[in-house]
């Protein structure tokens, strides 16, 4: 069996490299994963490569098999999915999701690996990790039956919530984005659309993922009386401004954080494992294809990479795709 794996590292704040790696034997209670695809998480991960992110979230913001620290050299990324070729009877041959960085094989614990339903084809399940976020923000947001809901900011979170939102019966859902490109990607997902300044107000909730003080405040403005914004930004080492005042008090308006690194109290006894197994049942719906803006070879990471940070190639996910003999029987 090949050992010998490659690897995307980023060696300094905007500069990316591939590394070879020697993978260790599997144990008896690990997984050797041949890599399909991996998700490139825009937001989040062009934080990294810039080395946005700040000193005191350092151990926040590792990822589960992170090697290195930031600002760099770190091998990051928790999208990947793969096939199992070598481990217990039960998970060979299966593709498989993990929160893995973008390399070519990998060696984990089994129990570190999330079997995809057949349902879900392996190059969409890149998306489990987003999808799993919104899960857990709208767990904390809990929506009820008949709301109006914004959701500003068409990146990746916001629009996996938007999707997650369409299926509520009797929800008016509306997709807020200041790119009216994001228009087409609200159709695909059933969702309404408007640019910040179109926007319909009197909203019961607002979930804002545009990482940016101008949707912050928007989502601010789109609440009734006693309205609640769910944060889902992150903003790195960026300071930010709450609009606090003006008629914030009076209509006694909240905002809550929410973040995946912990499962929302309102599901705590669900667990971790238990929410990814959800995000991935509800990853069937072929609409989530819409968040696949493109699509590059393995090799084009060092630079695909400052083009995804610098925004000149925009994306919600960029999908990285390994082209390695067989891999195109389970894509």
């Amino acid at each position: 069996m090949n050992r010998a794996a490659r690897a995307f590292w980023l060696d300094s704040p905007g500069r990316g490299e591939i590394r070879d790696v020697d993978l260790p034997e599997p144990g008896p209670d690990e997984v050797l994963v041949r890599a399909l695809y991996s998700g490139v998480s825009r937001g989040t991960e062009t934080l990294v490569f810039r080395g946005g992110v700040p000193e005191s979230q350092h151990g926040a913001m590792r990822a589960p098999f992170q090697e290195g620290d930031f600002p760099g050299p770190v091998k990051y990324g928790y999208l990947s999915v793969g096939v199992v070729e070598e481990g217990p009877p039960s998970l060979t041959g299966r593709t498989v999701f993990c929160l893995y960085p973008h390399q070519t094989r990998y060696v984990v614990p089994a129990a570190a690996v999330t079997p995809v339903p057949e349902s879900v084809p392996a190059g969409r399940a890149v998306l489990a990790g987003t999808v799993e976020t919104a899960v857990n923000a709208l767990w904390d947001a809990a929506p009820l039956v008949g709301d109006r809901i914004a959701v500003v900011g068409g990146g990746m979170v916001g629009c996996s919530v938007a999707a997650l939102l369409a299926r509520f019966p009797g929800v008016r859902v509306q997709l807020v984005d200041a790119d009216p490109a994001r228009a087409a990607t609200a159709k695909a997902l059933g969702v309404g659309f408007a640019l910040p300044a179109d926007a319909d107000g009197e909203c019961d909730l607002v979930v804002h993922a545009s990482a940016t003080e101008q949707g912050l405040a928007r989502a601010l403005e789109l609440l009734r009386p006693e309205g609640t914004v769910v944060e889902l930004s992150w903003y790195g080492d960026r300071s930010v401004s709450v609009p606090l005042g003006e008629a914030f008090h009076s209509r006694r308006l909240t905002v809550r954080g929410s973040q995946v690194g912990t499962v929302s109290p309102a599901r705590a006894h669900r667990g971790y494992g238990d929410r990814l197994a959800l995000a991935l049942d509800l990853l069937a719906d072929p609409a989530l294809d819409s968040l696949v803006t493109g699509e590059s070879p393995f090799e084009d990471l060092p630079a695909l990479m400052p083009r995804l940070a610098s925004g000149e190639l925009p994306a919600l996910c960029h999908r990285v795709r390994y082209d390695d003999p067989g891999a195109g029987a389970h894509a």
